[in-house]
């Protein structure tokens, strides 16, 4: 017990450096995170030097304490390694689960591009997406990648794109997205009917890593005479491999 208390005590005084760095402080001294924390000087220095010898903070010239980038720099490597081999478990189990295919797609510019998949022969998909960029607006991935991202944040990723009618429902503007975005989220997963390409239909759940961020998009792509009827089954599934992978990546919801 007394490990475990120490333990919290000393991610208490990791965060409140993460707080300085948040705040463009670039670290503090054991006087300003015992402040900060309204605790007494001597145990936080304590919790402090404990958190420098685990490689969680490092000790600068000016005797404070900064965020060691290195670990957070190798924590990220691990997290993207876990996306890839843990997204592949992810897809299988989930295209298992619907007998649809399956994708996992990450954000680059404004494009969406897919770096996992997992696609049944039942699924009458052919051909491969890996590697493959496709506009944002319209794409399977393109509501989930960009989940958390505010108005504006959406605004910029879209500025100067045409937004080119791809499916006879390809939506005609930004706000056009926006809207289908803020749908998306209320429902709790994207549906994508017929903007890609006439006939497609997709669900799509953002995937967050152990900082809260989306880093991907996990997708069922089908027929949509084939998926729609059965969307709320799939949905299921989906948000249940979601949950699954972002868990496997580190990642605690709020709640």
């Amino acid at each position: 017990m007394a490990k475990s208390s120490s333990m919290g005590r000393g991610i208490m005084a990791l965060l409140a450096v993460g707080s300085r760095h948040a705040a463009e402080h670039p670290g503090g001294t054991v006087a300003h995170i015992a402040t900060g924390l309204g605790k007494d000087r001597s145990q936080v220095s304590r919790y402090l030097r404990s958190a420098e010898q685990e490689g969680f903070l490092a000790r600068t010239a000016q005797r404070a304490y900064a965020l060691d980038w290195e670990f957070f720099t190798d924590a990220q490597q691990l997290a993207t390694r876990r996306l890839e081999s843990d997204g592949a478990i992810a897809l299988d189990a989930l295209a298992t689960d619907t007998d649809e295919a399956c994708f996992l797609g990450v954000l680059q510019g404004n494009s969406t591009v897919t770096i996992g998949e997992s696609v049944p022969g039942s699924s009458n998909l052919v051909g491969s997406w890996l590697g493959r960029p496709y506009p944002a607006y319209c794409s399977d991935a393109g509501q989930a990648v960009l989940w958390e991202s505010s108005d504006a944040e959406v605004r910029t990723v879209f500025a100067g794109v045409d937004f080119v009618r791809h499916g006879p429902n390809t939506p005609h503007s930004v706000e056009e997205f926006l809207a289908r975005l803020g749908a998306a989220r209320t429902r709790g997963y994207s549906i994508v009917d017929q903007e890609a390409e006439p006939g497609l239909y997709s669900l799509a759940v953002p995937v967050r890593d152990f900082k809260g961020e989306v880093v991907a998009a996990l997708q069922i792509v089908g027929i949509r005479d084939r998926l729609e009827p059965r969307r709320e089954a799939c949905a299921a599934a989906l948000l249940r491999q979601g949950r699954w992978l972002e868990s496997s990546l580190g990642y605690k919801p709020k709640d």
